[in-house]
């Protein structure tokens, strides 16, 4: 596992490859997830707690969200890739590439710089994955990239906006039952 986590850094197609094709990567790439989540837990958590917040409920956000994060990139650039761009994938093969692309971000334990070098790397490293991955070309995995983050920040913005209804609505609910009350 180490010597992928190595390959994906130094940006080679056929650590890429080799990932994409071994069906029992998916596990190896959920620890990369995993790692990464951790350390930007760690460092959203003491943040937090420094401002007065919930360590626990920060790190456990970064947790969950990561895990959510990579599943729906994943599914969107799936989808994006093989509908609109003639791409050959299946989920799992992305799920895999794209796992082990966030393994840059285990820099953000370095201070001040590691976490934007960090992401710099992650974007070269997704942008190899999509294009391995979905067996495409620099340009159409270039507007794969385009297309499934746009998507995935509509998609993004409209749950927000639903759940901020939802809690608007079920607060303004709670205080006119509370109104009622007292």
């Amino acid at each position: 596992m180490l010597d992928r986590i190595i390959g994906v850094l130094k940006l080679d197609v056929n650590t890429y490859e080799a990932i994409e094709a071994d069906e029992g990567a998916t596990s190896q790439a959920a620890i990369v997830v995993a790692v990464v989540a951790i350390v930007g837990g760690l460092i959203g958590g003491g943040i937090s707690a420094a401002m007065g917040g919930s360590f626990l409920g920060s790190f456990l956000r970064q947790m969950l969200g990561a895990f959510i994060s990579w599943f729906i990139w994943s599914g969107v650039t799936y989808f994006v890739g093989t509908s609109m761009f003639g791409g050959k994938a299946t989920m799992g093969e992305m799920l895999r590439v794209l796992g082990f692309a966030q393994a840059p971000g285990i820099l953000g334990i370095i201070p001040v710089c590691g976490s934007f070098v960090g992401w710099i790397w992650t974007l070269a490293c997704t942008f190899i994955a999509i294009r391995q991955g979905l067996d495409l070309d620099n340009s159409k995995a270039a507007m794969t990239a385009v297309v499934a983050f746009i998507a995935v920040l509509i998609v993004t913005f409209i749950i927000g906006a639903i759940l901020a209804a939802v809690g608007l609505t079920a607060g303004a609910g709670l205080g006119a039952l509370q109104g009622l009350g007292g």
